[in-house]
């Protein structure tokens, strides 16, 4: 497992931290087995995985850029792309138009991707905006200061052009993966891009949402793969999960970190 980490990790931005974090907390005291500690996992795979498949004229979407650390590696890896971010907090969706302000073939957009068009209530979650989504979810401290703000709600598919091949797209969104999904339909099944999102425990459950109806839009409706992005690196993408097996990862909250690829 250390070699397959060196190996997503290498030559990505996030290698200087996390052989910070691995000196910090590998060679003396051993993590265990904390959201934390997988978040840093899945940060060096969503980075292998962007690594393999993407091309310099690949087009990418992040949806819930937040500061834009991802968004960044897709310019970096695909330069000659078009990409499209999403980032509904006011203060860092300024933050993106003033640091991707230069760059003509990147798009940011101050909508909340959802599955209908208009306005809604969203939970801007001051004390930590990682968590900020439509709904108060379970948070890890319980004194987070929660500001309601309003939002303006789009589908993906009313803003991606048809004639532009999508090949990536990250969904990080606190819950709402399954309604950015609906109203995301007709670009996956367009594009069969890879997609790599959040789905787990403490979030997704409190938009009374089921792993079975992530899976059967994925996999059912647009003809996707659902895998562990540790295991579609590892073979290659030969080892997908079933739906009871994907099911048990999210009930289980052994996993909460995905990918779906044709």
């Amino acid at each position: 497992m250390k070699n397959l980490i060196k190996c997503w990790v290498k030559e990505t931005p996030v290698e200087p931290f996390a052989r910070k974090v691995y000196d910090f907390f590998f060679q003396n005291n051993p993590p265990s087995n904390t959201d934390l500690t997988k978040d840093l996992v899945y940060n060096t795979q969503t980075f292998a995985v962007m690594k393999r498949v993407l091309k310099p004229d690949s087009n990418c979407i992040d949806v819930g850029c937040h500061e834009g650390a991802i968004l960044t590696e897709m310019i970096r890896l695909a330069p000659k792309g078009t990409h499209f971010a999403f980032e509904p907090l006011p203060d860092l969706y300024q933050k993106l138009t003033v640091s991707f302000g230069n760059c003509p073939n990147v798009h940011i957009y101050d909508d909340a991707l959802s599955d209908t068009e208009g306005t809604t209530v969203f939970q801007y979650v001051t004390s930590n905006p990682g968590y900020s989504g439509f709904r108060i979810r379970e948070y890890e401290k319980p004194s987070e200061t929660i500001e309601e703000i309003t939002v303006r709600t789009n589908l993906l598919d009313n803003t991606i052009p048809e004639d532009t091949m999508i090949h990536l797209i990250k969904v990080d969104v606190e819950g709402a993966e399954l309604e950015v999904f609906r109203g995301s339909v007709n670009t996956i099944k367009r594009n069969r891009p890879v997609i790599i999102f959040e789905h787990g425990l403490g979030a997704a459950d409190y938009y009374g949402t089921t792993p079975e109806e992530v899976y059967d839009l994925l996999a059912g409706q647009c003809h996707l793969r659902v895998f562990l992005m540790e295991d579609w690196l590892r073979t290659n993408g030969q080892v997908c999960l079933k739906r009871t097996e994907f099911c048990q990862e999210f009930y289980h909250h052994t996993n909460f970190y995905f990918m779906a690829a044709p």
